[in-house]
């Protein structure tokens, strides 16, 4: 691995340091793939459907929002035209990221013209708190050949209206050819049988899928709700950089442990970057998008806010030697939360040219500073894009967004309840507005108890009425289980036979323990 050779980190302990990495990702290194980078949606959507059009088997394509405008359906009628000569064509779309983006008229439209189509997690009355874990992937695999990852959704917005002088949203993205497609094909069948029947994986394998289409060695995280695998790998790779760690976020809500690491990096000479939007989506999030970066700039760490529309990518690079691409911003709910997927890809030559485009993105950039005796801050050296680059935010907010602007105003509030670190002046006005709301709260409560105690109950009856539905589901399965197939209660185990001798159940646990465990003292 090129960044634990340049730790100077050899021989034996490279290995380790390896399988370190392979287990914490939960993901093997795979070598011999070729890796293209693609750059916005000029450069991923005609490569998506260049390839979806010559597709001969199959088509897996999953997204967290598709929308039914110009875009979405010049990607329907790809999807259609191929279902219809007989490919094999998955559409797995997430429920809430789809929420007023596409009717059901535009799902059916696809259904009837063969297209396979699933709605990963949609809402259900007796899972109330179930939605919260979405499908925030996106990728498109072909015939098991060629693969693509990054964090473009399908939307107009991705292309901009240079008729209204609407830049289109930053983005990145790659092309994958090589025997790390098949890893795309396993995620995406992951997410498939979530909903329904399983996919068979092999029948979207080509026989050449085994391959070597490069030199480049990469690793697919495909995150999983509460697996923190690439969570782990970002901790990694902050402690592990020695010169350079570039990261690019659209919705960065740093955890305490995550921020420590960036620190702890910077203190140690290491320079460390975060290019983060300069416009929200939602105007009203972006103080508490600010609040995050005292502690970052006090460190050391420079902080660079896009001069554009919208910064939507999600990207790091580490000493020239190791970068990764996806769909994971670095917040809770994508390293938590989510099912997400990224591409960790250790090539020098790679990790170079994403270096160069991140320096290509910082002259279109603002850097934030601490500036004056009360170190407040400001924006210090703007290169803004030409004005017919630029455009107003979309109306239509994020809910990646809003979730980020939500945890970061969760960590602010939690920060001045518990006094576990000090506090900017930036978050005066976030504990203020925090503090409005309990006040106004204990009002209502006071002047109108039935207006709190109504919604209260009914809250309460859904919990009630959601826990009895599950259990009546849980009976109705266990009766439908046949007998063999359950598990014995602790009570029914059969006993340990009594003519067996002491010495050989001894000698048998020893030989079935872990080595390790053998020789823990």
């Amino acid at each position: 691995m090129a960044i634990v050779k340049a730790a100077g980190i050899s021989g034996p302990q490279r290995g380790l340091a390896e399988q370190i990495f392979s287990r914490a990702a939960g993901a093997p290194l795979v070598v011999g793939n070729d890796v293209r980078i693609l750059r916005d949606a000029r450069e991923n959507y005609p490569a998506w459907l260049d390839a979806i059009h010559q597709a001969r088997r199959s088509i897996l394509f999953e997204n967290y929002i598709i929308e039914d405008d110009p875009v979405g359906r010049s990607f329907a009628d790809a999807l259609e035209a191929r279902a219809r000569d007989g490919v094999r064509v998955c559409v797995l779309y997430d429920w809430l990221g789809c929420q007023g983006t596409a009717s059901s008229r535009f799902w059916r439209r696809l259904r009837e013209a063969g297209v396979e189509v699933r709605c990963f997690n949609p809402f259900q009355v007796d899972r109330p708190l179930a939605w919260l874990g979405r499908n925030h992937r996106k990728t498109l695999t072909v015939d098991g050949e060629v693969g693509f990852v990054s964090g473009l959704c399908v939307s107009h917005k991705w292309v901009g209206d240079p008729e209204k002088q609407v830049a289109p949203w930053r983005d990145t993205g790659l092309a994958i050819r090589g025997p790390a497609v098949a890893d795309l094909v396993r995620a995406f069948a992951q997410g498939w049988a979530t909903v329904g029947t399983p996919l068979d994986e092999e029948a979207c394998l080509s026989a050449r899928a085994p391959e070597p289409m490069g030199d480049v060695a990469l690793r697919v995280v495909a995150g999983v709700p509460w697996s923190a695998g690439l969570f782990r790998v970002d901790q990694l790779i902050a402690s592990l950089a020695r010169k350079r760690l570039w990261l690019t976020d659209a919705y960065f809500v740093g955890t305490a442990a995550y921020v420590q690491a960036l620190r702890a990096a910077s203190h140690d000479g290491v320079d460390v970057r975060l290019l983060v939007p300069g416009s929200s989506d939602i105007p009203v999030l972006r103080p508490l998008t600010q609040a995050g970066y005292r502690p970052l700039l006090e460190a050391g760490i420079r902080v660079y806010e896009w001069n554009g529309t919208m910064l939507h990518a999600k990207t790091a690079v580490a000493d020239g030697l190791w970068a990764r691409v996806g769909s994971s911003n670095l917040n809770p709910a994508s390293w938590l939360g989510n099912s997400e997927i990224d591409v960790a890809v250790e090539d020098v030559h790679f990790a170079q040219r994403m270096e160069a485009m991140y320096l290509e993105d910082l002259e279109h950039a603002t850097q934030v500073v601490l500036s004056g005796r009360d170190r407040r801050l400001m924006r210090a050296n703007p290169h803004p894009l030409p004005r017919s680059q630029r455009g107003a935010p979309g109306r239509r907010g994020s809910m990646s967004r809003a979730a980020a602007g939500a945890m970061r105003l969760g960590n602010t509030v939690g920060a001045a309840v518990a006094n576990h670190r000090e506090l900017g002046r930036t978050e005066s006005k976030v504990v203020f507005g925090a503090g409005v709301v309990p006040l106004a709260f204990a009002g209502l409560a006071l002047w109108c108890p039935q207006v709190v105690a109504v919604p209260a109950a009914a809250l309460s009856v859904w919990a009630g009425i959601s826990l009895w539905s599950r259990a009546l589901r849980l009976r109705r399965q266990e009766a439908a289980t046949p007998e063999a197939q359950r598990p014995l209660p602790e009570a029914e185990v059969p006993p340990r036979p009594a003519d067996v001798p002491p010495a050989l159940v001894a000698e048998a646990e020893a030989r079935s323990a872990p080595e390790a465990e053998r020789h823990q003292p």
